[in-house]
């Protein structure tokens, strides 16, 4: 298990699974354009259909609606097997804001990468282009089988598996909850009612005992984690919060900052990121274990989106991570004080960002209200 940074390290790891994968490749990611990383990523696949690989590549339906049609015959004709998830305006159900958010890669049921990376030159490292700040795990063993099943349940519309890969023997990867070490899959889809990966963010602020490490593109928590949040720093424990100081979403951006007034009350350490876009979405517990995948901070995460993480406990790992993000994030940051906040607020961005705050709580409303959600206690959905 490795720690994989946004840039030329994901996505030689991509072209590397990729070229290694004998029997099925599976990628599934929000973003995916024909720009030149892109096309990378595409000639690739196709090279693997073409050697008797089945590669399996699903998008989704909003976020990648731009792919031309010459590019989708480019993908057929060259035996990739392409769907979109949840074209917008085709949904059985009134799911509009339900997106396909995960970023997920899985080889042969042995290897996976899974992060917040998506399949654009932003997240790649180009000339004249420096990629913006993500990260993926890259891991192998039994979560890479059970990563596949969730491939082939999304790729089916969430069916019943009629039949599942092999399982195999990895007896030094998956290691039970009570050991010192394991990995454990994370999903987030409140239409499946699944809320795990929010259920892990809560076990960080509800079991901290020293230290809270959140780094989140777009930081905007609703009341049960702004509750966690209190009642976290009332115990002692130390939060920090690693930002966006460059946003690819201005807007985004000055609703977050709105929160800073309040966040700063509560005794939390708020840094910006100043070096290129913050895209990346971690969290840290007491240098003991981590949680690290699509998921952000804010309602449309936990309650629209489908999202998937992993949970690494492992202290040695953990506590690389935290010293990386301590020396080569942190030290590129801007500290958030309440002197810095008020020397650098006027009485016009202070409505900017509240407008901005009172819009994204809006949108998040209209983006997370369903008609209904899946009951996964009736006999044809238990097995999903």
């Amino acid at each position: 298990m490795t720690l994989v940074e946004g840039g030329e390290q994901y996505f030689n790891q991509i072209l590397h699974l990729i070229a290694s994968a004998k029997e099925t490749l599976y990628l599934q990611t929000y973003i995916y354009k024909e720009d030149a990383t892109g096309q990378m990523v595409t000639n690739a696949l196709i090279n693997a259909a073409q050697r008797g690989v089945q590669v399996y590549l699903m998008v989704d339906g909003y976020a990648s609606q731009g792919l031309s049609r010459s590019f989708l015959h480019k993908l057929r004709v060259g035996g990739i097997k392409f769907k979109y998830f949840e074209p917008l305006f085709r949904s059985r159900a009134f799911y509009l804001g339900r997106r396909l958010h995960h970023k997920l890669v899985v080889a042969d049921a042995s290897f996976a990468l899974v992060g917040g990376i998506n399949i654009s030159d932003n997240y790649n490292e180009l000339p004249g282009n420096p990629a913006w700040l993500d990260y993926a795990l890259n891991v192998e063993g039994e979560v890479a089988i059970e990563l596949l099943e969730l491939c082939q349940k999304t790729w089916n519309g969430f069916q019943p598996l009629k039949k599942l890969p092999p399982k195999k023997s990895f007896p030094n990867f998956l290691i039970p909850p009570d050991s010192r070490k394991y990995v454990r899959m994370r999903r987030n889809d409140w239409v499946r009612r699944k809320n795990e990966v929010s259920q892990s963010y809560l076990e960080i602020f509800n079991e901290a005992n020293t230290e809270v490490v959140i780094l989140c593109s777009y930081f905007l928590p609703g009341g049960i984690f702004r509750r966690a949040i209190r009642k976290a720093r009332e115990r002692g424990v130390t939060v920090f919060v690693i930002v966006a100081g460059i946003s690819d979403v201005r807007v985004a951006k000055q609703a977050e900052r709105f929160m800073y007034e309040w966040l700063l009350k509560q005794g939390v350490r708020i840094y910006e990121y100043n070096k290129v876009v913050l895209h990346g979405k971690l969290a840290l517990c007491d240098r003991q274990w981590l949680t690290l995948g699509s998921f952000n901070l804010n309602d449309i995460s936990t309650y629209a989106s489908v999202e998937l993480n992993l949970d690494v406990k492992d202290e040695e790992f953990t506590s690389e991570v935290r010293a990386y993000l301590e020396k080569d994030v942190i030290s590129e940051c801007t500290e958030i004080s309440i002197e810095y906040l008020s020397q650098n607020t006027t009485i016009m961005k202070r409505f900017l960002r509240w407008i901005s705050f009172v819009s994204f709580r809006i949108l998040f409303f209209f983006f997370t209200f369903y008609f209904k959600q899946v009951d996964e206690t009736s006999p044809s959905n238990q097995n999903q």
